[in-house]
């Protein structure tokens, strides 16, 4: 894209500042390029009706969500189609044709979000208010504003005419937030044909680290994530009346076992990937902090460091396989002992760890061969390389923006559907090019999410540069 085109997008506040358009905007600026004032509207009008679809997951009811990207895709002269893997799961898959000279490019997201209590949101989580430069909601920031950011990239491009040399695959998938069965292992097993030219693919992972000055020290783009390994214990005990305790009841043995489990420090291990991270920001940091952060292998040796690096819980995770207690069942009434209690546990494993070796670790913590343990979930952690052409485009681009700014490839500590992709050797980054403050990333999953305007339109001015950069002749 030529350098002015995403000027025209900043000066297009004074030029275009006065105009108002309800309905899907192609005006171009003088030199042909976007009116990004107008396709910023069009965004935040799209992303409001957007988070007003409730895809809650459970049951995710994706479908709505999948209709509604049909509808644009449909009006916009774009192929699309949906797939439902159960009643009400959909599935949206829509592709902007190019010559075919490059294999294509996926913009993947899922449509599916968490549950949001009410009780605590001062705003309504599926009521999509623009309020105070904020769109607020349920998956403003996991992932319906990149949903929609990705979608304008894709409407740019069909309506500028601009020639392509790859196609560009839209995803809209169900269930993420599950694991994916439902939605993109779905695709994968019964529609692979559909996306199994792609080259690369962009999804959720990545950001741009915003600082309380408002500095971007660091973009960060993810090529690397830690496995879940989810699993369920479940403990037999005697029942009876809740008047009369027993020491040997099934809530006491499986508290006992959780107990063990929770005061369990994993060991400190550093990966390569989260090695080279740390060394990438150390410069961002003062000393000594900075001398320690370039060979954090070396550093962590001294349990005095170790004991002030592992007291942020982020950090701490970048650097443990780690295990959270996330769910129990016992009895279903006050006044009654279950002959049956369970846990479920959620694990994250670094690259290069192997799941059953973890297994026979944990039951020599719980201690109690009578102690039923089943896998739910487990995910081999698999990177994507970093000399790439796309992963070269996104840094570049990034350096345009933040010269002084590191470009760096952080661990993921959580997961995305880039397994689906990385498993068959498809190349997937997580980038969104949206700037975030720790507070800001604290509402993904959390109460009053909301994604701000200036965040919107920055992101899908910087999306377009890199997509274009990619795809087009």
């Amino acid at each position: 894209m030529r350098k002015y085109g995403f000027l025209c997008w900043v000066l297009g506040f004074a030029v275009f500042g006065l105009a108002t358009m309800a309905s899907p905007t192609r005006a171009l600026c003088a030199e042909g390029d976007p009116n990004w004032k107008a396709l910023e509207k069009e965004a935040v009008s799209l992303l409001s009706r957007y988070i007003q679809i409730d895809t809650t997951n459970p049951p995710g009811n994706e479908i709505k969500a999948a209709k509604f990207f049909k509808s644009i895709f449909d009006r916009e002269g774009i192929e699309a189609r949906i797939f439902e893997s159960a009643p009400g799961r959909g599935n949206i898959y829509a592709r902007l044709r190019g010559d075919g000279s490059k294999k294509a490019l996926v913009l993947l997201n899922h449509m599916d979000v968490v549950p949001a209590d009410r009780r605590f949101w001062s705003e309504e989580p599926f009521g999509g208010l623009v309020k105070d430069g904020y769109v607020w909601g349920r998956g403003a920031l996991d992932m319906k504003g990149s949903a929609i950011v990705e979608l304008m990239t894709m409407l740019i491009l069909k309506r500028q005419g601009i020639p392509l040399k790859r196609d560009i695959i839209f995803l809209g998938m169900a269930d993420e937030e599950a694991g994916g069965a439902m939605g993109l292992g779905f695709m994968v097993k019964e529609h692979f044909d559909l996306f199994k030219d792609a080259e690369f693919v962009l999804n959720e992972g990545g950001r741009i680290n915003l600082r309380g000055d408002g500095k971007v020290p660091y973009y960060a783009v993810g090529v690397s994530e830690k496995g879940p390994f989810w699993l369920k214990l479940t403990v037999r005990g005697s029942p009876g009346h809740g008047s009369t305790p027993k020491s040997d009841s099934a809530v006491n043995k499986l508290i006992a076992s959780l107990n063990r489990i929770i005061n369990y420090q994993t060991p400190l291990k550093v990966v390569p990937e989260v090695q080279r991270f740390y060394a990438d920001i150390a410069d961002l940091e003062p000393s000594p902090k900075k001398e320690r952060l370039k060979d954090l292998k070396r550093s962590l040796k001294d349990p005095v460091f170790a004991a002030e690096f592992t007291k942020n819980p982020r950090a701490n995770a970048m650097v443990r396989n780690t295990i959270s207690v996330t769910m129990l069942e016992g009895s279903s009434k006050v006044n009654v002992i279950p002959s049956q209690a369970s846990a479920k546990i959620d694990i994250r494993l670094l690259p290069g760890e192997d799941p059953k070796e973890f297994l026979k670790e944990l039951r020599l913590v719980i201690g109690d061969e009578s102690i039923k343990i089943e896998r739910i979930l487990s995910i081999p952690p698999i990177s994507s390389p970093t000399n790439s052409e796309l992963f070269q485009i996104i840094s570049e681009v990034s350096r345009n923006h933040d010269p002084e700014a590191v470009i760096t490839t952080p661990l993921l500590r959580g997961f995305t559907d880039c397994h689906y992709f990385r498993e068959r050797g498809i190349l997937c980054y997580g980038f969104m090019p949206f700037k975030k403050s720790d507070k800001e990333r604290s509402r993904v999953h959390g109460n009053d999410e909301r994604i701000s305007v200036e965040n919107i339109k920055f992101g899908m001015g910087m999306l377009y540069e890199i997509v274009r950069k990619l795809v087009a002749k």
